[in-house]
């Protein structure tokens, strides 16, 4: 099995959404664009992975939506060295479909007051619906371990939420230890190095913003 040396998660760039939260009024939101701050974000991203992937070969899988195709076209990566495929199980936590600001900004808050874990949007997902569909695509990512020639390096280019319960899959983590961890900001990265001893470390911790409260031993 050709494991990969890192595995690296990215957060979109700043998005129309995330800057003005009316426009999901307006606009669906797997079509919402980057801002030009998003842009930016993205270029500077992408300056520090092209260093850190320098000549070694990428497999990239992208959010279908259009702010992470975005943010990977603004990375700049050498089309030699990537190999691209679309993701839909990485897309963005559901919220439904047209979406009224103030009833969103209501349902926030009773996820906030409920769990973002377990809450789920009105005609939507909730967390524990995209942990399931990221346990899937992570079944998918093991299984192309398996080719001798997999690429050193593992891009994704996703979304907050996503990547928060990517690593919560992954290292097993309890459901109060994800409820205790902030999202990313955008164009935020968190690189699972692989080790001499055959495990995955996380470069650095996602912000916690409050002590988790488990309701018995686990993690």
């Amino acid at each position: 099995m050709a494991r990969p040396r890192r595995i690296v998660l990215v957060r979109h760039g700043e998005s129309e959404g995330n800057a003005d939260d009316s426009v999901y009024e307006r606009e669906p939101d797997h079509a919402l664009r980057l801002t030009e701050r998003g842009r930016r974000q993205a270029g500077e991203t992408g300056g520090r992975l092209r260093e850190l992937f320098g000549d070694e070969q990428v497999s990239v899988y992208v959010s279908p939506y259009r702010r992470t195709h975005e943010t990977l076209r603004a990375f700049r990566l050498d089309p030699r060295l990537v190999r691209i495929r679309e993701e839909p199980r990485l897309r963005e936590q559901d919220w439904g479909n047209w979406q009224e600001r103030d009833d969103v900004r209501l349902q926030k808050t009773y996820r906030d007051a409920y769990g973002h874990f377990f809450y789920r949007f009105a005609q939507g997902e909730s967390g524990a619906d995209v942990y399931d569909r990221v346990g899937a695509f992570l079944e998918s990512l093991y299984r192309s371990f398996e080719a001798p020639d997999h690429p050193p390096n593992v891009l994704l280019v996703t979304h907050g939420l996503t990547m928060r319960l990517f690593c919560m899959r992954w290292f097993h983590w309890s459901v109060a230890e994800f409820e205790s961890l902030s999202n990313p900001d955008n164009g935020e990265t968190r690189v699972l190095q692989l080790g001499k001893d055959g495990r995955y470390t996380l470069d650095r911790p996602f912000e916690r913003w409050c002590t988790p409260e488990p309701y018995g031993i686990t993690g």
